[in-house]
């Protein structure tokens, strides 16, 4: 009950706030419902498991207030599946804030974010605001910012603690980083759109003794740096890319040296402009560096940390979504085709054909070597867009699983079919982005 107490009274000042003349307060929302069928998502099914189904869904409240040069900006959310709360409950714990910062102008191009904020850069694969997920990220960061027509300079940091404590500075929560530290430049030349990368990811690490003394602690650093965005537009072809490289040490103190290559070409085949007509197909591969099964001293798997990563390596969520970290890597060659029938309405077919990126072991420090190809999946979505405010989401997912990865999933003997579906609808009356998780 506190939370949401604590929560409407910011919401009081910020909306009941005197203001001056020259001030501008906005009241804004959205709210996403969406159903799944899952039988194979995120993991393969046992055969003696059933699927599961459920609707659940997210709801934002934001408010912005801007005046002189200070821009304050909350984000509340209630992110919930339906039946995880009785239906006399009052409150519960499903309220949180997903953002709350403060922007000041210092000038003509130079502004300071400071606070809970999203950090949503390029296509989201490295950094990105999880918009798929219901919850989404955020990141509690002091964020400077240069923009001068199209060059970007964005660099700040994160630091993170438990609590206000007055001695001990171990942070306890290792699925995060106790510190970070972004440089990104984006800019423009022509028919060109680059940006460059550099991510320091800092983790907690803590050895303790058999009567639970810390006998060491400290942060160990892995540095990620990139070439994020290479955009080349022609009028009918756009050739895309990105590549990172991971160095430093990771939380098992063990030497990093991983990569992330990805290209792309897509190609207009037909469009109408009056009619809103359009027919777009795209080919391309990702090559994602994997630590061999029988070479552990090194870590060459790349992680994709705070990535949006539903969007691109199928939509059943197999890989770089809570698993396949720390892995044998994977090579993703894909074929995505799209029709617009007019402006507010489309279809779209995604074939991938997913396989190690490292070398596979039978009996995983030994044996003979396995065949790298994992399987294939389909994927089959669709928009449309009902109102400025409404807009409807599908898909169909189907996963044609090798032998090879259902050894590695290790999880019995596995159903012949394993697919998932989902319907959402998405409510967002003053958000450009009127569909989520599926790229253009």
């Amino acid at each position: 009950m506190k939370k949401v107490y604590h929560v409407l009274a910011i919401l009081t000042v910020i909306i009941f706030f005197p203001k001056q003349s020259h001030a501008q307060f906005d009241l804004d929302g959205q709210m996403l419902v969406r159903s799944e069928y899952r039988n194979g998502y995120q993991k393969l099914m046992n055969e003696n498991v059933d699927h599961a189904g459920f609707i659940a869904h997210r709801a934002r409240l934001q408010a912005s207030y801007k005046v002189d040069r200070l821009t304050f900006f909350m984000s509340i959310q209630d992110v919930r599946t339906w039946g995880s709360s009785s239906t006399a409950n009052i409150t519960d714990n499903y309220l949180s804030v997903h953002e709350a910062w403060a922007e000041v102008d210092f000038g003509e191009y130079w502004k300071l974010k400071l606070g809970r904020q999203e950090l949503n850069y390029d296509n989201a694969r490295f950094l990105g605001n999880l918009d798929w997920a219901l919850q989404g990220r955020s990141h509690e960061f002091a964020l400077m910012k240069y923009e001068k027509e199209n060059a970007k300079l964005h660099f700040g940091f994160g630091f993170n603690q438990d609590g206000q404590k007055i001695q001990d500075h171990v942070y306890s929560s290792f699925n995060n980083y106790k510190a970070a530290q972004l440089i990104r430049f984006e800019n423009k030349a022509g028919k060109l759109n680059y940006a460059f990368l550099f991510w320091n990811d800092g983790r907690q690490f803590q050895e303790i003794d058999q009567v639970t003394n810390t006998t060491n602690s400290g942060i160990r650093y892995l540095q990620t740096l990139a070439l994020p965005t290479l955009k080349y537009t022609m009028p009918q072809t756009q050739l895309s890319g990105y590549f990172y490289y991971q160095l430093g040490k990771d939380i098992f103190d063990r030497s990093t040296s991983a990569y992330d290559i990805s290209a792309h070409i897509t190609h207009k085949l037909m469009e109408n402009k009056e009619k809103g007509t359009k027919y777009t197909a795209t080919a391309g591969f990702e090559l994602i560096s994997g630590t061999p099964t029988n070479d552990q001293q090194k870590n060459k798997s790349f992680s994709p940390l705070y990535g949006t990563n539903h969007a691109f390596n199928g939509f059943m969520d197999l890989f770089y979504v809570g698993n396949h970290f720390n892995s044998v890597g994977l090579r993703d060659i894909y074929l995505r085709t799209r029709y617009n029938f007019n402006s507010s309405f489309w279809i779209q077919g995604d074939y991938h054909n997913f396989a190690a990126n490292a070398t596979l072991l039978r009996d995983e420090y030994s044996g003979p070597e396995l065949d790298k190809g994992f399987g294939s999946e389909i994927d089959l979505s669709l928009g449309k867009v009902i109102s400025e405010s409404v807009s409807i989401q599908a898909g169909y997912s189907q996963f044609f699983a090798s032998d090879t990865f259902k050894q590695i999933q290790s999880n019995g003997e596995l159903k012949e079919s394993q697919n998932w579906a989902y319907i959402m609808f998405v409510f967002r009356p003053n958000n450009k982005a009127k569909f989520i998780g599926v790229p253009l």
